[in-house]
């Protein structure tokens, strides 16, 4: 279920005022919360702080193409755009599977067969 059926659902049972008022306060926190996105360094992955970074981030709707390059659990592998990142991946041995920002998961050593 996205947030526009829950909106559906939820707002022609309120009134006019407290309906908009809804409204305004929870665009309100999205944008803050994409705004502290911008400025705030990922808390290393063990840290207590990565909780509420992950909260905030799903809040600011920080997912797929939006994603931050550097997670509490990851690194990013910053390398030229033109650059093979298979190749890079493969030059410090890690999995090129792996390394792939989107593999929801932190970079694997490259097995050795």
């Amino acid at each position: 279920m996205d947030w526009t059926s829950v909106f559906q659902t939820i707002l022609p049972y309120l009134p006019a005022q407290y309906a908009g008022d809804l409204v305004s306060i929870l665009t309100f926190l999205i944008a803050a919360a994409a705004l502290a996105m911008r400025f705030w360094k990922p808390p290393a992955a063990g840290s207590r702080m990565a909780l509420l970074y992950k909260a905030v981030s799903a809040l600011a709707q920080s997912r797929g193409w939006n994603t931050n390059a550097y997670q509490p659990d990851a690194k990013a592998l910053m390398i030229p755009a033109e650059a093979s990142r298979a190749a890079a991946a493969a030059t410090l041995g890690l999995d090129t599977t792996s390394s792939h920002p989107k593999a929801g998961e932190p970079p694997r050593a490259a097995s050795l067969n």
